[in-house]
């Protein structure tokens, strides 16, 4: 089976690259800490004009037409850019709710396995609710992750069996989405270290040239390589397992790689100054959306166990 992207695929993904290059650079990324705006209502209307949200509507719905494969490239690239706000949620609610097609809307999530929503003061609908609830503010680690935790769904159904905020029909491509953003969060810190390591300076030579710092780098690529192959497997096969261990796989590349580019920028990493902190404490966020290791570790070995038996 071959898993490398076509070139209509890797099309997709450099224009997404660019766009996004573009619209949400470093500068951007910058500027939306300084004023604390996790969701650029701008931004959101370019990426749906761009058919960011609408990617695996039909055709005849409005939408571009294509698959998860593809939709995972594109979420691999945003996960890249540390592009903010519930671009999962407002994806998986194209069709479902009106506006989140065309990024008019943004749409959060029950994502988080409990009470807390991110982006719920932002969101003009909450994915599997027939009203944004009232929430209280609680602190997040990422700044641009706001949560809430909200006091009541309130109550009753949705008429199909589910209870008001079950988002559990989409958390197989929820989790799968989330594992892309977090697969590109992976690579792209390993851009950031072997960078940095050839671009600081110890005892006259750059600091990649010590055999601690290269195992450090070539440890990171090897994490997101390895996640890599199994987030485009499962988006091919779309299997249950398959996507559990690509959400197990993507998170610990993204925390795993974001701490060890913490530690090949030294001090400066822990600084306001540099991204890093950034991709650590969103990987640390996502690592709790649409599905956790635990889940993950849980439906694999009953998986295991079931084949055994």
């Amino acid at each position: 089976m071959d898993f490398q992207p076509t070139e209509d695929q890797k099309d997709l993904r450099a224009g997404v690259r660019d766009l996004l290059a573009g619209r949400y650079g470093r500068e951007a990324l910058r500027a939306s800490l300084d004023t604390g705006t996790a969701v650029d209502r701008g931004l959101w209307r370019e990426l749906g004009a761009a058919g960011f949200f609408a990617l695996r509507l039909p055709e005849s719905e409005g939408g571009v037409g294509l698959g998860l494969p593809e939709a995972v490239l594109v979420f691999e690239e945003a996960g890249r850019a540390l592009v903010p706000g519930p671009l999962v949620a407002t994806h998986l609610a194209a069709g479902v709710v009106p506006g989140a097609a065309a990024g008019t809307a943004v749409v959060s999530a029950f994502d988080l396995g409990g009470r807390l929503v991110a982006h719920l003061g932002e969101a003009d609908a909450v994915l599997g609710a027939s009203a944004v609830p009232a929430g209280e503010p609680v602190r997040s680690v990422d700044p641009l992750t706001p949560l809430h935790r909200v006091a009541s769904y309130g109550g009753g159904g949705d008429g199909n069996g589910r209870s008001v905020g079950d988002c559990s029909a989409f958390r197989e491509a929820g989790a799968l989405l989330t594992a892309a953003l977090q697969l590109g969060s992976a690579l792209r810190t390993v851009e950031l270290a072997v960078r940095y390591a050839g671009e600081r300076e110890q005892f006259g030579q750059p600091i990649g040239a010590f055999q601690a710092v290269k195992h450090l780098c070539a440890g990171m690529l090897v994490r997101a390589e390895v996640a890599r192959t199994a987030v485009y497997a499962a988006a091919v096969t779309q299997d249950p397992g398959e996507v559990a261990a690509a959400k197990l796989l993507a998170d610990g590349a993204a925390v795993g790689n974001a701490r060890d580019c913490l530690q090949v920028h030294g001090g400066m990493g822990f600084t306001w100054e540099a991204d890093v902190h950034l991709h650590l404490k969103r990987a640390w966020v996502r690592s709790e959306q649409w599905r956790t290791a635990g889940e993950a570790e849980e439906l694999l070995a009953q998986e295991l166990l079931g084949s055994a038996g």
